[in-house]
């Protein structure tokens, strides 16, 4: 790949030339990451740490927030690193690194979404053969798979690269490195590859969104018969939060991914790929965490034992201070 790339570095986008304006996007861009890694940590923590969550549901709920958390530092600490520096410029390798985690993390969350969607039909519509579909070696298996089969995805896009050749103008129309902006760098014919992103990204998000929907309206259609309204309610919370997950997701992937990056959509798509690449992973922990009470009463447990610890802390502190002063 070296041998046919004769630019050496790439210059993304700054969002502003502003110096106040970009001190206001550091600080908000800085929080919004703080926020995203430590509610996302907080979630995986929790499903680790309380034995009432180590179910398979919630084990794909902590999986989904190590891939939010994960994605969100592929792409943030670099743009903050550029606001403090103001220098734009990224080497080509640490391009192209950036751009195959970029869409192995946003492949793998469109399949666990599937696989969450898949897991929720099992336990609404199928309760009594749920535990015996859906074990733990069902699971791992089934995570594995996510994982696995994600990666195959960015390699063969990486892959298709070596074809390219890129001899500027080395400037991208984005904040972080993405194959569709790649593409506009190329000074060779892209079409192969432009219509190798379209049909296989095409036909795994169709795969993906087909399985989750198809999932949701049996859910729907099993929840529309039950005869309660205390068992609607619940069966409805707890697949609402899924569903808006798996809609902002899919929205963002459209725009980011199918959607022409014409001088008309450019203002659009800087704002989806920011809502994409910084907001996404921030929502999905607030919606699952709000939307569910063994979170919230995890939580609240949680909450409570480090009170303890740090009362009893600070009654021991207290005892060896009165020994010291006596």
């Amino acid at each position: 790949m070296k041998n046919q790339t004769m630019i050496t570095s790439v210059f993304l986008m700054s969002l502003s030339d502003d110096q106040k304006i970009i001190y206001i996007l550091f600080t908000i861009f800085l929080l919004i990451y703080l926020m995203t890694f430590l509610s996302n940590f907080l979630i995986i923590l929790l499903v680790v740490t309380c034995a009432h969550l180590h179910t398979p549901m919630y084990c794909f709920l902590g999986n989904l927030a190590f891939l939010d958390m994960s994605y969100s530092s592929v792409t943030a600490p670099r743009m903050l690193f550029n606001f403090t520096t103001q220098d734009w410029s990224i080497s080509f390798p640490e391009c192209i690194a950036q751009m195959f985690f970029v869409i192995y993390f946003g492949v793998s969350e469109g399949f666990l979404l599937s696989s969450m969607s898949y897991d929720r039909y099992l336990a609404i519509c199928r309760p009594l053969h749920y535990s015996q579909v859906m074990s733990w070696g069902a699971y791992i298996q089934l995570v594995s798979l996510v994982w696995s089969s994600a990666l195959l995805v960015p390699t063969i896009y990486t892959l298709c690269l070596k074809r390219l050749i890129f001899c500027g103008p080395n400037y991208i129309h984005n904040f972080f490195c993405d194959l569709p902006h790649l593409f506009q760098i190329s000074c060779t014919d892209t079409s192969i590859n432009v219509l190798l992103l379209t049909v296989v990204g095409g036909v795994l998000s169709i795969i993906a969104f087909v399985a989750t929907f198809c999932s949701y309206v049996m859910i729907i259609s099993t929840v529309l018969k039950i005869r309660s309204s205390d068992g609607k309610r619940k069966a409805f919370s707890t697949c609402t939060s899924h569903l808006t997950v798996v809609f902002i997701f899919y929205v963002s992937v459209t725009f980011t991914y199918f959607v022409p990056n014409t001088s008309n959509l450019l203002t659009l798509n800087q704002v989806v790929t920011v809502i994409y690449a910084l907001i996404t992973p921030l929502l999905n922990p607030l919606i699952y965490s709000l939307r569910s009470k063994d979170l919230k009463a995890a939580m609240q447990r949680q909450r409570t034992v480090l009170q303890g610890l740090l009362q009893l802390r600070t009654l021991k502190a207290n005892k060896k201070l009165l020994c010291l002063v006596f």
